[in-house]
């Protein structure tokens, strides 16, 4: 009798961590949505600056940043919301980020000038080994059961 008691309260504590743990990423979800949604916003409002300033060099950063960073954000929302599906986290959405994330640096620190050589190398050696993991984790999880094809 008492392994019993001691099964559902471990099933009872199970169900309260899973549901305690849809709620955290649910708030994370929609805290990243919402910080896409006033990025969008503010993207259009940049743009508007854009049209008023006589150069278009300075505002074009800013502009090419916040891009970029919403690339970043879709990507981590899509690994988020893949949880919610599966609830499982996928390691080739958490790379996708890592490669954006890293490209991202690498355009902006270029378009600004601010990359010497050893930064250059160390950031090529960086998204060699994530594009490495990246075709490993496609070759050993070719592709989901809902992206199987019919049979």
């Amino acid at each position: 009798m008492a392994k019993s008691t001691t099964f559902l309260t471990s099933n009872k504590i199970k169900t309260l961590y899973n549901r305690t743990l849809d709620l955290v990423f649910a708030v994370i979800l929609l805290f990243i949505t919402l910080t896409m949604i006033i990025g969008v916003v503010r993207l259009f409002y940049r743009l508007g600056d854009l049209f008023q300033q006589g150069g278009i060099t300075g505002n074009y950063l800013y502009i090419f940043s916040d891009v970029l960073t919403l690339f970043i954000l879709i990507e981590l929302s899509r690994s988020l919301f893949e949880y919610f599906t599966s609830h499982q986290i996928r390691l080739n959405l958490i790379i996708d980020v890592g490669i954006v994330f890293v490209l991202r640096h690498i355009m902006i620190d270029l378009f600004n000038h601010k990359l010497d050589s050893d930064t250059i190398y160390a950031l090529s050696a960086l998204l060699l080994v994530l594009g490495i993991i990246r075709v490993g984790v496609s070759i050993n999880f070719p592709f989901d059961k809902k992206d199987a094809p019919p049979s």
